[in-house]
């Protein structure tokens, strides 16, 4: 996922989507360290770009929890 997603565009997204697009996220970041560490990475600004989106991922995730919790309580 090269293109960095805004929050706003996260919060339509159901938890189980979010979800699954944060495990692409994750192995996409575990790619891109690899590459750091065989010297083959060209734009090292997507790094910290993808580290952004996780925690936007984490977010938008974690908010969505807080709402379910206190819709049960």
């Amino acid at each position: 996922m090269s293109n960095t997603m805004k929050y706003a565009d996260l919060q339509n997204k159901g938890k189980e989507e979010l979800q699954e697009m944060l495990k692409e996220l994750k192995v996409g970041l575990g790619k891109l360290r690899f590459e750091l560490a065989n010297k083959t990475l060209k734009d090292f600004s997507q790094i910290n770009k993808t580290k952004k989106d996780i925690a936007r991922f984490l977010t938008a995730i974690n908010s969505k929890l807080l709402i379910q919790n206190g819709k049960n309580k």
